[in-house]
């Protein structure tokens, strides 16, 4: 009876122990959330609450399209540069007269049209993706400086701006319209992965290229499928930035690729490929947001607000390797 009793014990130890490797990403952000809110009693205010959902809105976007290329085992360090170049059209165009449609649709074509680029040469050309998207990244960030002469393009005050800003600085039914932008894509992205072919083949190609290739998939168009995902939402984050802004700026989204990095391996999936859930990556992203938020409510420095967030990431990864 006794013994018995031991090793119901055990298995409930062990059961909460699995719950807690499990949903890890979960527990350290209630526990960061519980943590400011006893060293800042306003931390939780509604106001506060949705100023950290519209900032962490384009981190988390960007982090979704990132979240496809990780599960394939790949890395794309030209999301920044992309949302820099597509907000930059974007501006473009409207302040040309154009309307917002034809420069919102512009602007994810282009950074369709690039993360495009980037699957194909890494598939077509065999290159690693470190080196193929550092190259992207680099040649695009120049592109941007040419393209805007080096200056912010400013969308004036007029109603055609006054409209768009409501893209990125809008409320519907009191929610930051970038969280609500937000949510749907994650809800998409979601749906892909867990219930569309090209999901599973996502899961598939970062379990074991190999095996895929000898199952008669074609591991070139997955990439260059991914890829162009990535792309696309980092346009759509551009889109947000300039909106908010009222303008393009040209150094827009230098250091953005470490964050949606740092969101997708904070939610849980593995940097070799073939596991995590999309679920996870908003999880990551909100602990970023809610740790960035709660070092500038406490004012501490910016200096040190990297070093913490260096920190954060390296843990991640640490307990990344650890569960593999």
């Amino acid at each position: 009876m006794q013994s018995n009793c031991i090793q119901d014990t055990k298995s409930k130890n062990l059961n909460i122990k699995e719950l807690l490797v499990k949903y890890k990403s979960l527990v350290g952000l209630v526990l960061l959330v519980a943590v400011v809110s006893i060293l800042s009693p306003s931390f939780l205010s509604s106001k506060n609450i949705f100023n950290i959902l519209r900032q962490t809105s384009v981190n988390a976007i960007i982090a979704a399209g990132m979240t496809f290329v990780i599960l394939t085992g790949g890395i794309d360090l030209s999301v920044g540069s992309i949302l820099a170049i597509s907000g930059a059209v974007c501006a473009s165009l409207l302040a040309s007269g154009q309307s917002i449609i034809i420069g919102v649709l512009a602007s994810i074509v282009i950074g369709a049209g690039v993360g495009f680029l980037n699957g194909f040469i890494i598939s077509k050309g065999k290159l690693q993706p470190f080196i193929a998207t550092l190259a992207t990244m680099t040649v695009l960030r120049g592109l941007t400086l040419v393209f805007t002469d080096g200056k912010p393009i400013t969308l004036g005050s007029g109603d055609l701006a006054i409209n768009f800003g409501k893209i990125g600085g809008g409320e519907i039914l009191s929610i930051p319209t970038p969280a609500i932008i937000m949510i749907l894509v994650f809800a998409v992205c979601a749906y892909i992965l867990k219930n569309t072919k090209m999901g599973r083949y996502t899961y598939a190609l970062g379990s074991n290229e190999e095996a895929t290739k000898l199952s008669g998939l074609s591991t070139d168009k997955i990439k260059i499928w991914v890829y162009t995902i990535s792309g696309a939402l980092s346009a759509i984050a551009g889109i947000i930035i300039t909106s908010r802004l009222y303008s393009a700026q040209p150094t827009a989204g230098t250091g953005y690729e470490l964050d949606a990095i740092a969101a997708v391996v904070l939610g849980g999936t593995s940097l070799t490929g073939g596991k995590g859930k999309i679920g996870g990556t908003i999880i990551g992203a909100l602990i970023i947001g809610v740790l960035s938020n709660a070092l500038n409510i406490l004012d501490v420095s910016s200096y040190y607000q990297m070093m913490v967030k260096g920190v954060v990431i390296l843990i991640a990864v640490l307990l990344d390797r650890k569960s593999n």
